[in-house]
């Protein structure tokens, strides 16, 4: 099949759009509706880079499983996890190979399973070419072991960033850039172990590079996997288990004409200059869309309940999932957790849209469709082929004659924060700023780009804080350590996608999101940065202390 079969046109702003984008509410006006709209008032978050290679027809192959991993060892009631960061060739599209850097050099990683409470163990250890630095998302765990961008593990013979005069630099528009100093640097040589207590509820999380300046283009080349975290509250709700619990890793990539992944860094290298090409510095958005590292694949089903851990793994892409044909009676899913833990009680949804980071954990009821049929898992945010994600087959009737129960009424025990707890209140603006006097167009929080010697702000350990986030674009906020619960936008109820705890909040052009923030387990430094991984990379990052 062409390259360019009904490819999706221009995703992003373009240039004329993007710069509006950067000149407040009246440029977004002028346009005629808010920033990161496009023709049709289509929500986009980049610019689209079209595939090289042929393409193939979706739906042609099956739904892979990333593997779990297992553990070395056990002793003390501590877990011990050894992963190798990896370069591996793997055939993506039919009749090519892609070199894919990954952990244990698998696309996605080996995902890995955690018990609240019991202490996991993780080493990873680096091959690549390049710096690394793995962080656990959603995960309360101690500063050394969040995987700061600063906090790198070197492979053998890369050149030491404390004894360079300076770290890498940021590219931001117009060639600007801004150094790490030395004594920011913390590095091993290498090999790290990162510590992961995980003393918190089950929840589906995931883990992925964060190097800093390169995270876009490492997570683009494939370091990332799933990370679930079981607890007993969960084991007692009789919730779809075992092959009806499936990690969906959903992302988007660009191949060239040889399978390779295809990305716009100003170095392909990775090792000397950061940053995109100008034109993508909204973010990147392919035109293949993978599901666990398999195009368009296929998943066959019985006609009963199964439970999808969806997580949108993509640089900058949102999606609005929906199924197609919907049931004929009832809600597609019924969501039964957020990026952080079990719901209260569970919700319905027709369609979830999903910005990057987030997670949602639904179930889906194969029962309300005849044995036979087929069911697409759709894109309404994409055009062309990215309106595709992926399809189900129901190919036999439940097993065991009756199928999975019903999903309870009642989940977990989940605390409300209420906005009087606050005991503080902070603003922090994502946005597009002319920084210095070179005319430098940088992405900022609150006026200034990342600087790694300084904090935004010290919340207490053990207390709750209002933050406000606003915006000029779309920016999928996340927070390190702290969870948190949605509170409004701009002055309104939260959406009914924002319920749970959470870690990552779909913050959208012009928009006002206040949430509760919970800042619990750990002192020191953590950070906080848009997790559009081009953004995050040119500097739309800042760092808070927990005292």
């Amino acid at each position: 099949m062409s390259a360019a079969r009904e490819r999706e046109g221009r995703g992003g702003l373009g240039r004329r759009g993007f710069l509006a984008a950067a000149g407040g509410v009246g440029a977004a006006a002028a346009l005629g509706g808010a920033a990161g709209c496009g023709g049709g008032g289509r929500e986009v978050a980049g610019e689209l880079l079209a595939s090289a290679a042929e393409l193939p027809e979706p739906f042609q192959v099956p739904l892979p499983v990333p593997r779990v991993a297992r553990p070395v060892r056990s002793a003390g009631g501590v877990d011990y996890y050894e992963l190798v960061q990896k370069a591996a060739r793997h055939e993506i599209l039919p009749g090519v190979r892609t070199e894919v850097w990954g952990y244990e050099g698998r696309f996605p990683g080996t995902t890995l399973v955690g018990r609240s409470g019991r202490e996991m163990r993780v080493k990873v250890r680096n091959t690549l070419p390049v710096p690394t630095s793995t962080h656990l998302h959603g995960g309360v765990q101690a500063p050394s072991s969040d995987g700061h961008p600063t906090d790198l593990v070197l492979p053998r013979g890369f050149p030491d960033p404390r004894r360079r005069g300076g770290g890498s630099a940021h590219a931001g528009h117009g060639g600007g850039a801004m150094t790490v100093e030395p004594d920011e640097w913390t590095v091993s040589r290498g090999s790290k172990e990162y510590v992961y207590p995980l003393d918190q509820p089950a929840a589906t999380l995931w883990y992925h590079d964060h190097r800093m300046d390169f995270s876009a283009p490492q997570v683009w080349r494939g370091l990332a996997g799933m990370f679930l975290v079981h607890d007993d509250e969960e084991d007692a709700l009789a919730l779809p288990e075992g092959e009806r619990d499936v990690p969906l890793m959903i992302c988007d990539r660009a191949f060239e004409e040889d399978g390779s992944f295809r990305y716009p860094s100003l170095d392909r290298s990775l090792t000397g200059r950061a940053g995109v090409e100008e034109a993508y510095m909204e973010g990147v958005m392919g035109d293949v869309v993978l599901v666990n590292g398999a195009p368009w694949p296929e998943l066959e089903v019985s006609a009963e309940r199964y439970r999808f851990r969806v997580l949108n793994a993509s640089n900058a892409r949102r999606y609005r999932l929906t199924l197609d044909p919907g049931p004929r009676e009832g809600a597609s899913f019924t969501q039964v957790g957020s990026d952080n833990g079990l719901l209260g009680t569970p919700r319905t949804h027709s369609a979830i849209p999903i910005a990057p980071a987030e997670r949602f954990d639904v179930v889906v009821d194969f029962g309300a469709f005849p044995v036979g049929s087929t069911v697409r898992l759709a894109n309404t945010l994409g055009e062309g082929g990215t309106r595709d994600v992926m399809r189900f087959r129901v190919t036999r009737r439940a097993s065991g004659g009756g199928g999975a129960p019903a999903v309870p009424r009642r989940l977990a025990k989940v605390t409300r924060l209420r906005a009087g707890q606050a005991v503080a209140e902070r603003q922090f603006d994502f946005r597009l700023k002319q920084v210095g006097d070179s005319g430098t167009k940088m992405w900022t929080v609150n006026g200034k780009p990342y600087d790694a010697s300084g904090s935004l702000a010290s919340p207490r350990l053990g207390t709750v804080e209002r933050w406000r986030f606003t915006s000029d674009f779309h920016h999928p906020v996340h927070l390190h350590l702290a969870h948190f619960q949605v509170l409004a936008r701009s002055g309104g109820a939260p959406r009914r996608v924002d319920a749970g705890w959470k870690d990552t909040v779909d913050v959208r052009p012009y928009e006002v999101v206040d949430v509760l923030a919970r800042f619990s387990g750990h002192r020191g430094r953590y950070m906080f940065h848009c997790h559009n991984l081009e953004h995050e990379d040119m500097a739309m990052m800042a760092n808070f202390q927990v005292v």
